[in-house]
């Protein structure tokens, strides 16, 4: 199937590697031009380099307030349009209620929340009839996960935010969605496994809760990013959807 993305322009957040990788590689193999942005120079610079000339890459972080334009810029500078944009940060520290201190949730507000909420407002200014602007989220939004209390407070509001927008973006035929990872094979998810002392068995006892029992993979997660960003998922907004292996039980 043809998702319609030859020439299209995205930008791709926390892009150096992760599941904005994974997403900003789906878009490039069907034709698409990337702005792909991270903290990390040498990251974003070998990940630009990897996806060829049809992408760039702009070190920012969310939390910048400067870094919401700069992409948008450079977006319309270097191939002269933007179609959408795809909102990824990196998970905020782990930690039950009682570890996380009053830094770790400001720094998280400003880079998970306040930073999304600005890339999105940015993007929304920028695009035109047929744009869209993604979300990556997580499972938390419907059920919060032990230990991620940070992610549970803010992801949901998130969603929230992004269902607001698809409704006011909506009669400019601007498109909002969000992707609902759980398990992907990360290093963000290897990490959290390695929290329990025991990666490998946390890794076993996860799976055995996970309908396809395995984890899934970045390139599976990128493709249906990729997906919803296109064309073909023109009639999609307001909609959240995981990728999760049938990990949601609900509806």
């Amino acid at each position: 199937m043809d998702l319609g993305l030859k020439d299209r322009v995205y930008i791709v957040t926390g892009a150096s590697r992760g599941l904005g990788n994974a997403t900003a590689t789906a878009l490039a193999a069907d034709g698409a031009k990337v702005i792909v942005s991270g903290r990390d120079e040498k990251g974003v610079t070998a990940a630009a380099d990897e996806l060829g000339e049809d992408a760039v890459g702009v070190v920012a972080d969310n939390a910048d307030p400067s870094a919401a334009q700069r992409l948008v810029d450079t977006a319309k500078e270097r191939f002269g349009r933007l179609d959408g944009i795809l909102i990824s940060v990196g998970g905020p520290a782990p930690g039950f209620v009682a570890d996380n201190t009053d830094d770790q949730w400001q720094s998280a507000f400003e880079s998970v929340f306040l930073g999304a909420v600005r890339l999105a407002r940015t993007a929304a200014a920028a695009l035109g009839e047929g744009g869209v602007i993604g979300f990556v989220l997580s499972g938390s939004v419907h059920e919060p996960i032990a230990g991620l209390t940070i992610s549970n407070g803010l992801r949901p509001g998130l969603a929230g935010f992004a269902k607001s927008l698809a409704d006011e973006l909506g009669p400019l035929g601007i498109r909002v969605v969000g992707v609902l990872p759980a398990r992907i094979d990360t290093d963000r998810v290897r990490e959290l496994d390695a929290l329990s002392g025991d990666a490998e068995a946390a890794r076993t006892a996860n799976e055995a809760r996970i309908p396809l029992r395995r984890y899934g993979t970045p390139e599976e997660f990128g493709k249906t990013a990729a997906f919803l960003l296109s064309p073909a998922a023109s009639y999609l907004t307001g909609i959240m959807v995981p990728v999760d292996g049938g990990s949601r039980h609900g509806f």
